[in-house]
């Protein structure tokens, strides 16, 4: 059955965007950006809401710009053709290979989960995956930790009332800065 995983950049106090909504302190370094890029192989379709999907727009269209370096080049190879499933109560309409979900998260991840092949469904941004975890739909949590703390905003991890027991499965330095871990709920 295919996982289900959330990964994000986090502050070592727990945030994935400041208390002003910035985030510029999780620019990657080539080692930082190249684990995305190994991570998003293992990817067979992408979950997101409406301001992440936005965001991951640029990429549409990134392979476009002559002063992108080779990383930047394969990142866009692989996230342009990726199926995406956006969340939203907004939008009408998306581009490329997205689709607006049809139904709510638990029967779009049931649905996918369903379909043939092992590759994961990847939830990105904050609120999805809170209502993600509400419903315990995430088999694995994976952050990115930078050395910084920010004081507030949007948390990694959602407030919950209950307890979610987890499993150490990788942990590793990507470089001097960011330490990698990957957590499986325990079940």
């Amino acid at each position: 059955m295919r996982s289900v995983t959330y990964s994000m950049s986090v502050s070592l106090d727990g945030y994935i965007v400041g208390p002003d909504g910035g985030f510029d302190w999780t620019a990657p370094d080539e080692e930082v950006f190249r684990s995305h890029i190994d991570e998003i192989r293992e990817v067979g379709v992408y979950l997101m809401g409406r301001r992440l999907y936005e965001t991951m727009l640029y990429w549409e269209t990134a392979d476009q710009d002559p002063s992108l370096d080779d990383s930047k080049l394969e990142w866009a190879a692989l996230w342009k053709p990726l199926p995406k499933v956006v969340f939203s109560t907004t939008l009408s309409a998306v581009q490329g290979s997205a689709r607006l979900a049809s139904g709510g998260l638990a029967e779009e991840i049931e649905r996918l989960r369903a379909e043939p092949g092992d590759s994961n469904i990847a939830i990105g941004g904050a609120t999805l995956a809170a209502e993600a975890a509400e419903l315990g739909l995430i088999d694995e949590y994976k952050a990115r930790v930078y050395p910084v703390l920010v004081g507030g905003g949007i948390p990694f991890f959602p407030q919950r009332e209950r307890l979610v027991d987890l499993e150490l499965v990788d942990t590793r330095a990507l470089s001097p800065r960011v330490v990698y871990l990957r957590h499986r709920v325990a079940r």
